[in-house]
């Protein structure tokens, strides 16, 4: 599993969404939902100021009682975002993700977001890379038996 984060990305493209830390949480959630994904990256001024997920909304938002169609994104946005250079292996993002809990790492190089990296992305991966070895495992067997 030594390959990076970066072979992944090319494969699934490196289009991020994200919105301003300014908008509310309703317009967030909109966001999310028109997309059909699980978080939205909250970009100020060029740069990562935090990243909002479902997770976010059931507890920060749901569970706290806050009124989404008022309060800003900002205010209950995950803001300790922690980031990976694109040569982080698939491997040390699995570790990352259990460590810190958490289901999207984005990933920067030199200050640049090159993308985004999900534990789903990383379970496809790695469901497709044993199902290409299980298949080269059997046309193996297969073929030296029939030899």
């Amino acid at each position: 599993m030594e390959i990076p984060v970066s072979a992944l990305i090319e494969r699934k493209g490196s289009a991020v969404h994200a919105v301003a830390s300014t908008i509310t949480i309703a317009d967030a959630v909109a966001e999310m939902n028109k997309h059909r994904i699980g978080c939205i990256l909250v970009i100020d001024a060029g740069r990562i100021a935090g990243i909002f997920t479902e997770r976010d909304v059931l507890r920060r938002v749901v569970g706290a009682g806050v009124d989404p169609k008022t309060v800003r994104v900002a205010e209950v946005m995950t803001k300790d975002v922690h980031t990976i250079p694109p040569d982080t292996t698939v491997e040390q993002t699995m570790v990352l993700f259990a460590e810190r809990h958490c289901r999207h790492i984005p990933v920067v190089a030199n200050g640049q977001l090159k993308g985004l990296i999900s534990i789903g992305d990383i379970s496809r991966w790695v469901a497709e890379t044993s199902r290409a070895e299980a298949d080269h495992l059997k046309n193996y067997i297969a073929g030296g038996l029939s030899a």
